[in-house]
């Protein structure tokens, strides 16, 4: 069996020390574990625009990659960590519409919309992280603060719309399910 914990939220929100976290606890048990992430900096690289410059084609290619490296990580490990489940790629496209005024075709927005919909019911667990304009911004990061707050605002838009319901993952009630989950796939001893 295999489980998927998926935690999105905007750029910059402390998601990859979370699913670090998450790793270190899991391994620590005995679990076998596999990350997948940095899909838009993939996207990039071959050649699509991302953040404000998002377009149909760039979200279809980030969906269809995580989904295609969830796949395979499922191939080998009990627990997959999703630092950007398939969702949060369209509240980026959202929010580079918006911050630019482009559009895309109902069409397009109906498949990006059912893709994530009936692909989220494969995570076990949603974590969505909210932006602390407190917290530093790591080396390379977009700087642009008004479209992080855009991005966050469309993911907690398009999760409501999709009807996904996310944790918090500093709430101590988030912190108990990735106990539950670890202790769930946790290698059973034998004496």
């Amino acid at each position: 069996m295999t489980l998927f914990v998926g935690i999105a939220g905007t750029h910059s929100t402390g998601k990859t020390s979370f699913v670090q976290d998450v790793l270190r606890q899991a391994e620590k048990c005995g679990i076998s574990v596999a990350v997948v992430s940095d899909t838009a900096t993939r996207c990039r690289d071959a050649g699509f625009p991302i953040l404000k410059d998002h377009t149909f084609e760039s979200t279809l290619w980030i969906m269809t990659s995580v989904i295609k490296a969830e796949l395979e990580a499922g191939l080998k490990a009990s627990l997959v960590l999703v630092d950007r489940p398939v969702p949060d790629a369209l509240g980026y496209l959202e929010a580079a519409l918006s911050a630019t005024g482009r559009t895309i075709s109902e069409e397009q927005r109906a498949y990006l919309y059912g893709l994530a919909e009936h692909h989220a019911k494969r995570y076990s667990l949603l974590f969505k992280t909210q932006l602390d304009e407190s917290i530093p911004l790591g080396p390379d990061r977009d700087r642009d603060l008004d479209f992080r707050r855009d991005a966050g605002r469309h993911i907690d838009a398009v999760l409501t719309q999709l009807g996904i319901s996310c944790l918090d993952p500093n709430a101590d009630a988030a912190q108990e399910r990735i106990r539950s989950i670890i202790h769930r796939l946790a290698p059973t001893s034998t004496s």
